[in-house]
């Protein structure tokens, strides 16, 4: 019974057994459509309107989720936090499952990254 329940305290933390806690990329697509990050990510979140916007698209959920949360943080903490006006004002209304929805909608786009070998 105690390994059972020392088990299940170790998976949940690292995520295993966290199913009700579960992304939801129908969500996550709802809130980037109210955020309207195509303005400046493309259709798709996909083709940026500038070189200097980055394609969205097919990313890692826990890349997109790091990123955002950085954002949010800002430099408020120099080791964590990122610095973009806009991307900081943008992620400020939302809550941590927010920021994992998106990461899972994001994630289930199709993109065209190249992994070089």
């Amino acid at each position: 019974m105690k390994f059972a329940l020392v088990t299940a305290v170790l998976l949940s933390s690292i995520g295993l057994i966290n199913v009700a806690n579960a992304a939801s990329a129908d969500k996550g697509q709802a809130l980037v459509e109210k955020a309207n990050c195509a303005s400046c990510h493309g259709a798709g979140l996909n083709a940026p309107i500038i070189p200097a916007y980055p394609k969205l698209a097919g990313q890692y959920p826990d890349y997109i989720y790091y990123a955002l949360k950085a954002y949010k943080v800002g430099n408020g903490n120099a080791q964590y936090g990122r610095n973009n006006a806009i991307m900081s004002s943008q992620v400020q209304a939302f809550s941590d499952a927010d920021l994992h929805d998106i990461a899972a909608y994001v994630a289930s786009l199709p993109g065209n990254f190249v992994i070089k070998k």
